[in-house]
């Protein structure tokens, strides 16, 4: 079950690259939460897999040193953590989160530039130890996607509204 759980039923094992494929799935799952429960729904079902994340992963690796590359459970709270703006947003103004795509595509791009590239705090978490390594530095990547996806909302509105 923990292999299951870790992995997003074995779709970190597509190759090439299966932190993309763990992070487009984040997209369509988190878009669909929104769809059935709006933002609340995907925050808290953010904090949720985040924990069974932490948990599954702690099975999996231990205290390794390892990130294996088929587990993206990690990518996929750190993705849901930067489509909050945009679910936040689809909320606020009651508009379907699809016609909101400018932001889907920023969250993604965005959260995958942090993701690969790994600055400062992302970094930072990267090199920790363990399930707490493996989780933080993709949510911390979350939490710079959903700034950048913020900023860039505010810039949108002031130039085209």
């Amino acid at each position: 079950m923990t292999r299951l759980i870790a992995t997003v039923g074995g779709v970190g094992l597509l190759r090439p690259a299966p932190g993309t494929w763990g992070s487009l799935v984040g997209l369509a799952l988190g878009v669909v939460l929104h769809m059935l429960g709006g933002a609340l729904l995907l925050v808290l079902a953010t904090l949720a897999v985040t924990a069974l994340g932490y948990w599954a992963v702690n099975v999996e690796v231990g205290a390794s040193e390892d990130d294996p590359s088929e587990i993206v459970i990690d990518e996929v709270a750190g993705q849901w953590v930067a489509l909050w703006p945009v679910s936040v947003g689809a909320s606020l103004t009651m508009v379907d989160i699809l016609s909101l795509y400018p932001g889907l595509i920023t969250a993604f791009l965005a959260f995958r530039f942090f993701d690969i590239l790994k600055p400062g705090p992302v970094g930072w978490a990267d090199q920790q130890h363990g399930a707490f390594g493996i989780m933080a530095d993709d949510v911390i990547a979350g939490w710079l996607a959903a700034m950048i996806v913020a900023l860039f909302a505010v810039l949108a509105h002031l130039v085209f509204v």
